[in-house]
């Protein structure tokens, strides 16, 4: 038998608007969780376990930046590069590249903070033994010395300014590497430079170092890290790196004694703000302009470019001038954010000690206050993979095994004028092992050492430096 239900209009009357709201919650809840869901997505990158390994096959870069001079960059223990051969090309571990990067960042701040105790001396009397590090020079670029033109392989360096190679005879010592040790006495163009001259005067700014003279030559010095180093008579000579673009009277270091962990490499390409930096030298001609964009991979390559850039969504932000290092180009952090959310950090913990970018430091260092909450930012968003052990300088790791997939928050650098920095996917993670994969960021031990943007953070980004203007700038997607 059917049962039938009498509802009143009373009640009814009073169900509908409860109906109504509850209807309305369910709307507004599910609008929320679509938008909560999106704004993660915006700030957040999803990556490929696989997209995170180095490749065994190198995957060039094709350089699009028109009637402008640029030179191929290449990983330097990338299979890109030709020194990734053999012994004198041979990796080192995360572990020790890592600690060489420390090495170098402590060389910048002793510099910066005035102390400084490298006592050079001369070619003949420095004491030979192993050297410690150049730090992470890890970019190469190829440019020709000499006439006949030799191909050398050469570490660019922002963070450096005298340009020098390995120089026949290798009167006390050199390192192995690739290219031929270039020989000066072969070469038509080459000439030293006096003792006494201003230009061996001009060394000292250069190098942060003075050396003795032997006997009518200048000589240079130029130590890196903790006792890497090269020494050598100061000459000049015809630089080619184009065809079309060759400079005679280009002033170098012909390195006599060399010692240290150059991968290989023939030396170093400085382009540093110093009057003796390659920048400062080709300065008629490029304006002081130059742009490179690191690889995201070391299995990738990417360019430097001198006397122009190629994106036309360049932001800028004033350079700064270090006064303890005026050849280095400062920056004026301003904050970090982290999934989209700045961080709540005074900007008296930036100020205090400035900063400068470099190509030549791997990892990132921060203020410590700065990076304790770029760092619990971070966890508090990795909360859902499980930890791994801290790899070197690096104490936020994971462990991504069990995972095809992971979703990481965004991080932007904020500058001077305004502008944030997205860092790329890969600028933000430093892959030991899947098991071991850190966060790219490190802290200063002080607050009062100079941070410094790492070239990790720099991967994928096109940076234009323009001396000329006082400027610095950053453009996503430089290499692609």
């Amino acid at each position: 038998m059917a049962t039938l239900y009498f509802v009143s209009p009373l009640s009814f009357r009073l169900s509908f608007p409860l109906f109504l709201a509850l209807c309305l919650f369910f709307s507004f809840t599910t609008s929320y969780a679509l938008f909560q869901g999106r704004k993660l997505a915006d700030h957040s990158h999803t990556l490929q376990l696989s997209s995170l390994l180095p490749s065994d096959s190198c995957k060039p870069y094709a350089i699009k930046v028109e009637n402008k001079v640029s030179l191929k960059v290449v990983h330097r223990h990338g299979p890109c590069s030709q020194l990734n051969q053999g012994k004198a090309g041979k990796a080192p571990s995360h572990t020790k590249i890592l600690l060489q990067d420390e090495s170098r960042v402590k060389s910048i701040h002793s510099k910066l903070s005035g102390t400084n105790d490298v006592k050079l001396t001369d070619a003949a009397t420095l004491p030979a033994h192993d050297g410690s590090s150049i730090g992470s020079g890890n970019y190469i670029v190829t440019v020709g010395l000499g006439t006949p033109k030799k191909d050398l392989s050469l570490i660019f360096d922002t963070g450096s300014d005298l340009t020098w190679t390995q120089c026949q005879p290798c009167a006390r010592s050199c390192y192995k590497q690739k290219d031929p040790i270039f020989d000066p006495s072969q070469s038509t163009s080459y000439t030293n430079i006096s003792c006494g001259s201003s230009l061996c005067d001009s060394l000292a700014s250069a190098t942060g170092n003075t050396l003795n003279c032997a006997s009518s030559t200048c000589v240079y010095g130029i130590q890196y890290g903790d006792s890497s180093f090269s020494v050598g008579f100061f000459g000049k000579e015809r630089l080619t790196l184009t065809p079309t673009d060759v400079f005679e009277n280009f002033y170098f270091g012909c390195g006599q004694n060399n010692q240290g962990l150059f991968g290989g490499s023939a030396g170093l390409l400085g382009l540093g703000r110093d009057p003796l930096s390659l920048v400062s030298q080709t300065s008629q001609k490029y304006n002081k302009l130059f742009s490179y964009c690191l690889p995201s991979s070391s299995s990738s390559t990417g360019f430097l470019t001198f006397g122009g850039y190629s994106s036309k969504s360049v932001k800028f932000t004033p350079l700064s001038t270090i006064s303890a290092g005026p050849s280095f180009y400062g920056l004026d952090f301003t904050g970090i954010s982290v999934g989209g959310s700045k961080l709540s950090i005074s900007q008296s913990v930036f100020s205090t000690a400035g900063a400068i970018i470099d190509s030549g430091t791997v990892i990132t260092r921060l203020p410590p206050a700065a990076y304790s909450a770029l760092r619990s930012a971070f966890r508090q968003l990795m909360t859902k993979y499980p930890t791994a052990p801290a790899l070197s300088i690096l104490d936020t790791c994971y462990d991504f095994t069990n995972y095809k997939t992971v979703t990481i928050p965004k991080i932007g650098l904020f500058f001077n004028g305004g502008i944030e920095v997205d860092i790329d996917a890969t600028g933000i993670l430093y892959v030991n092992k899947i098991s071991q994969v850190c966060l790219a960021f490190a802290g200063n031990s002080d607050a009062s050492d100079v941070a410094i943007l790492g070239n990790v953070q720099q991967r994928s980004l096109e940076v234009v430096y323009d001396g000329a203007a006082g400027k610095v700038g950053f453009a996503a997607g430089g290499c692609s």
